[in-house]
């Protein structure tokens, strides 16, 4: 059951991105966020999982969630779909 504080209020598909256009989309989308937004996030493999919400979470943003896409649980590599909370603006800066 999803909480209704955690509904995602944008949706970012990078599956089909590469490192570093990855992080560079997922930023963008984020900075046009207003605080306390959430963004659903699809992406694919390990690798981009890890450095892009490690980087996000040093950017001072919540990681919600992060879930293996159902549909995708026979893809190679999986696809991942994380939950991003925006901070409050201008804490990065």
């Amino acid at each position: 059951m999803k909480n209704k504080n955690s509904e995602p209020t944008h949706f970012l598909d990078i599956t089909k991105e590469v490192c570093p256009i990855t992080f560079v989309r997922v930023r963008l989308q984020i900075e046009k966020m207003s605080p306390n937004e959430i963004l659903e996030v699809l992406l694919q493999g390990e690798e981009p999982m890890s450095s892009i919400l490690s980087s996000v979470e040093e950017l001072g943003h919540t990681i919600l969630s992060v879930d293996l896409d159902p549909p995708s649980d026979k893809v190679s590599p999986p696809i991942y779909r994380a939950l991003i909370k925006s901070q409050a603006k201008g804490k990065d800066n």
